[in-house]
């Protein structure tokens, strides 16, 4: 099973806020996902981003693949950074 991390839509007509999840690469986008592993409103100024750090690290490690904009989001919060240098042995 192919596991991406990525964005579930939340939030009313056009007022979007985001789930940041685990989900199966083959499941809908707004449908069911595996884990939350945070949330991001980018209604806010400036946008409000929450991750929880050690859960997106371990879907990492276990080969789950961010997609653009989330992985932009875990750049802005430090943790592909972290993993990058995980992965390196540093």
């Amino acid at each position: 099973m192919a596991v991406k991390l990525r964005l579930k839509r939340m939030g009313a007509k056009k007022r979007p806020f985001y789930r940041v999840v685990a989900a199966d690469a083959r499941s809908p986008r707004d449908g069911k996902f595996i884990e939350l592993v945070g949330t991001y409103n980018p209604i806010t100024e400036p946008a409000e981003v929450k991750i929880n750090e050690e859960i997106a690290l371990k879907w990492l490690r276990n080969g789950a693949e961010p997609t653009d904009t989330v992985r932009d989001l875990f750049k802005k919060q430090g943790i592909m950074e972290k993993f990058h240098n995980e992965k390196q042995g540093k």
